[in-house]
């Protein structure tokens, strides 16, 4: 009985893995601190963690086939930068000036697909290149310089309706529109096979070419909206927006239940994950917490989740 319970546990274990690691870190900082559950606490922790929860499910489609996207920090600063400069420098108009700005984010991330789809370069040298790159793109096109004067149209994506943030309702949509991508679909089915083995999903009749090309625009267009809504909340595009934004995006992802070998992963997961990340912080702060003990705290939150997942997924192929 005991060898047919211990496995069935750790899967359950490994199924619910964020949900469960919420739930350690939001009880004692409920018990420690009377101003964690306010109503305007919560808010401000939905606020500051729903741009990571997009991009983290974007990540959450490269890190599911066995890649990585380290390029989603640079491309969220280029896409905020570019439409804020296209809005106010050239008189573009706010909407027309987003729909260019998100152009360019898929174009980045074509180029990254393209790169580890067909010329076989690995994920992480590809977009390691292209952080690098667009980057430096970003601080050409603004001068090293903030880019302000956002009309209404455009600070509207950070303001709130009815007490809710909007950014909230513009992750709740993604979600709702990348869980019937990567869990109702047959090219979320190809996503997982490909992550499982890609001998055997082209074996199968699938290409892990097109599909890994499809999953970095995926990413970058996240990346990207991340961006939008980062100069929004900011009222200007900064240079250095979304520095680390790749750090938090892969934690959130991993301490969601998505696995760094591949083949595992949920976009509820992801928002979860990206939930624990601003809970915690939002937490040490309530603490006063110093800046620099909080990146340790951190730190050793996401090694404990990938330790976890490398433990109970190596014990679920064995038994």
């Amino acid at each position: 009985m005991n060898q047919k319970f211990l496995p069935r546990f750790l899967s359950l274990v490994r199924a619910n893995s964020g949900l469960i690691i919420l739930l350690l870190v939001a009880l004692p900082l409920s018990i420690l601190s009377a101003d964690f559950l306010t109503g305007n606490n919560l808010l401000t922790v939905a606020l500051q963690t729903s741009m990571v929860a997009i991009a983290a499910i974007g990540m959450t489609f490269t890190l599911i086939t066995g890649g990585v996207d380290l390029s989603i920090g640079s491309v969220a600063a280029l896409t905020g930068a570019l439409a804020a400069g296209l809005a106010t420098r050239n008189g573009l108009g706010t909407y027309p000036a987003i729909f260019v700005a998100l152009f360019a984010a898929a174009l980045i991330g074509a180029l990254n697909g393209a790169m580890i789809a067909w010329g076989r370069i690995p994920p992480f040298v590809a977009t390691l290149a292209s952080m690098a790159a667009v980057r430096g793109l970003t601080l050409v096109y603004t001068q090293g310089r903030p880019i302000s004067g956002l009309d209404e149209q455009f600070t509207f994506w950070a303001t709130d309706v009815a007490g809710v943030p909007v950014p909230l309702f513009v992750l709740l949509l993604v979600a709702f529109i990348a869980y019937l991508i990567l869990h109702r679909s047959v090219f979320g089915n190809y996503i997982f096979a490909i992550g499982g083995g890609e001998e055997t999903a082209r074996l199968a009749g699938i290409s892990p070419a097109k599909i890994k090309f499809g999953v970095y625009i995926i990413s970058a267009l996240a990346a990207g909206l991340t961006g939008l809504l980062l100069t929004a909340r900011l009222w200007s595009a900064q240079p250095n927006s979304g520095t680390g934004l790749e750090l938090d995006a892969i934690a959130s992802s991993v301490l969601g239940g998505a696995s760094l070998l591949g083949g595992a992963g949920s976009v509820t997961g992801a928002v979860i994950g990206a939930f624990i990340i601003g809970i915690l912080a939002n937490g040490l702060n309530l603490l006063e917490v110093p800046s620099y003990n909080q990146q340790v705290i951190k730190g050793l939150v996401f090694i404990v989740a990938v330790i976890l997942d490398y433990v109970l997924k190596r014990r679920s192929k064995s038994g």
